[in-house]
């Protein structure tokens, strides 16, 4: 069983990061998601990276296995297309994620009207209903301050959009908790999540501000060493680096019989009183133990040190750039959750499939559908119109299908 959602239907309307990737998971484990998109074309459809032919890799990588209805969101004929997708019958039917702001055709409770047990999941950015992304978030809680070189004191915004990630992972927990609901009790419901609200919660959640509420001041920076424990990158005999990372007292250990540093930390917890085996003891002294392993990793290549990390508890990982995973990838030395697919417009596409493997088999992944590729379809299958209906409304611009798109390519 590779499909455990098979037979549901989730309509979509959202863009950018937490939704499409809410979308794409559900796809991901076999439900059948419809993406509205407006019949202008998705406003992230260009967003970089960019293939060599001009198409968003960024589009097609989040949007993989979704199916494409293009509707005319302006006036009000498009508009009631879209929420009779939304609210069309079905025990597995009535599910909606969207990220929409403005939109009151796609409001709760003009679609509750239509159908009164719809889960319908609304992604925020502000729980007051402004909007936000990632990188702008991310700022006001913290997480920049703690990040970067301990010798700076200028912020540093990561590049992954970490917020948006877990966002849209609870989106599909949410959707799935209301499925659940609705199962038991027969009603629908309104599940609300601002990513503000996940960044502010999960940095609570690890104890961040519990701490500063405590201590009085902000954590100082510390680079690449682990918080709380012993952990740190290392420079290596081939010009490379690697982190080694020891959090439990078997970890540490092991780290020091790899190296050949017993007798040393023995004499040094002597010297200092201290106990290494003790994890914040480590961090405490994160310097020193740094000072006194760095020259085992400096007289050895970084495959040297992976190799002698093999068959201990020690936690070792080299540092590699986008494009070596890539040639990795090609030589068979990677996890086949990255795989290929064939794109339109694009070609063979580097991606992935679900890291979610059932019975221990990963899902085929596929490609990303062409801009309005499904329109005909949902039109047909789910509201039952006719080719005449539906040949009446692509005249007219109120819906962009298939042959529209090969007609303007």
């Amino acid at each position: 069983m590779t499909a455990p959602l098979r037979g549901l239907r989730v309509v979509e309307a959202t863009s950018f990061v937490a939704g499409p990737l809410a979308g794409m998971t559900l796809a991901q484990m076999g439900a059948q998601v419809l993406r509205l998109d407006p019949v202008t074309g998705p406003v992230d459809a260009g967003r970089w990276p960019l293939s060599g032919t001009g198409r968003s890799l960024f589009w097609a990588g989040m949007n993989k296995g979704v199916k494409s209805v293009a509707v005319d969101f302006r006036v009000p004929e498009g508009q009631e297309l879209a929420a009779a997708l939304i609210t069309a019958p079905g025990p597995h039917a009535g599910l909606f994620v969207d990220n929409t702001i403005g939109r009151d055709f796609l409001s709760h409770n003009r679609l509750r009207a239509r159908r009164a047990d719809l889960v319908h999941v609304h992604i925020q950015g502000y729980p007051d209903g402004r909007a936000a992304m990632d990188y702008a978030v991310n700022p006001r809680y913290g997480v920049p301050a703690l990040t970067g070189p301990a010798d700076s004191r200028r912020p540093v915004n990561h590049v992954l959009p970490a917020w948006d990630i877990t966002t849209g992972l609870l989106a599909v927990s949410g959707l799935l908790a209301g499925l659940h609901r609705r199962a038991v009790d027969g009603d629908g419901c309104l599940v609300e999540l601002a990513l503000a609200d996940v960044a502010a919660a999960h940095v609570a959640h690890l104890g961040w501000f519990a701490e500063v509420a405590e201590a009085g001041q902000d954590r100082p920076r510390l680079g690449n060493h682990l918080f709380g424990a012993f952990g740190v990158d290392f420079a290596c005999a081939d010009g490379r680096r690697v982190v080694a990372v020891a959090i439990t007292r078997a970890q540490w250990r092991d780290l020091m019989r790899m190296t050949g540093t017993e007798a040393v930390f023995v004499a040094l917890s002597s010297v200092h009183g201290t106990d290494f085996d003790v994890e914040g003891e480590r961090y405490r002294h994160r310097g020193l133990i740094e000072a006194v392993l760095a020259p085992w990793f400096t007289a050895r290549t970084v495959e040297e040190v992976l190799e002698a990390a093999r068959g201990t508890r020690v936690m070792a990982g080299e540092f590699r750039s986008p494009s070596e995973v890539v040639a990795a990838w090609r030589r068979g030395a990677e996890s086949p959750v990255l795989t290929e697919v064939e794109q339109a417009g694009v070609g063979p596409m580097v991606t992935a499939t679900s890291p979610l493997r059932w019975n221990s088999r990963y899902r085929e992944a596929e490609p990303a559908p062409e801009f309005g590729a499904d329109t005909e379809w949902a039109l047909a299958e789910v509201l039952g119109m006719s080719r005449r209906e539906i040949g009446r409304l692509a005249d007219n611009g109120l819906i962009r299908t298939r042959r529209d798109e090969s007609d303007g390519a």
